[in-house]
């Protein structure tokens, strides 16, 4: 198994195994558009041609970024997959200086044994919720929020405050 950053032909074998487990009601569609659009995000692990699972670090400012659409073909669950997969993202994450890393999932353990910690939606930035708009449980929502901090020194509430809330521009009189 190899990992590698997803390149453009990944598209079909990308939408067949996230939209796979989006029949199943337990990750969010995409559209070939979405994930043309957010390709460079995206990290495949690959035997030969095949991809066997996908992930992707969507960042939200400079501190914190999301890990989502992580997906490991049905056949190939229980090998490590996508553990080597998210180790990888965080490897990326603490490259680019990222304080923490968080997921919306259904299967909160698997996070657990990487070191995130569940925690109350509301603790995560508003731009985070972007994607919660055009989901069908959007009014029930029963996804886990999960976080994993990289850098312990950095005030994440101060850092939320400044990056997500829009500040006015003071304004100019002219003299």
């Amino acid at each position: 198994m190899t990992l590698r950053k997803a390149l453009m032909r990944d598209i079909p074998q990308l939408l067949a195994l996230i939209n796979g487990y989006a029949r199943q009601g337990i990750m969010l569609p995409r559209t070939e558009f979405e994930l043309a659009e957010s390709i460079r995000d995206f990290t495949v692990l690959t035997s030969g041609e095949q991809i066997l699972g996908c992930a992707a670090l969507h960042f939200y400012g400079p501190t914190i970024a999301e890990v989502r659409s992580l997906a490991v073909d049905p056949a190939c669950k229980g090998l490590g997959g996508g553990r080597l997969l998210c180790d990888e993202l965080e490897r990326e994450a603490q490259q680019h200086g990222l304080a923490c890393l968080f997921a919306f999932t259904y299967v909160a353990g698997f996070f657990e044994k990487l070191g995130y910690r569940e925690v109350d939606r509301s603790e995560l930035p508003l731009k985070a919720w972007k994607d919660c708009l055009r989901c069908p449980k959007f009014q029930a929502c029963d996804e886990i929020a999960v976080i994993k901090i990289l850098n312990p020194g950095v005030n994440l509430k101060r850092e939320a405050s400044s990056e997500f809330v829009p500040v006015p521009l003071p304004i100019l009189h002219k003299s």
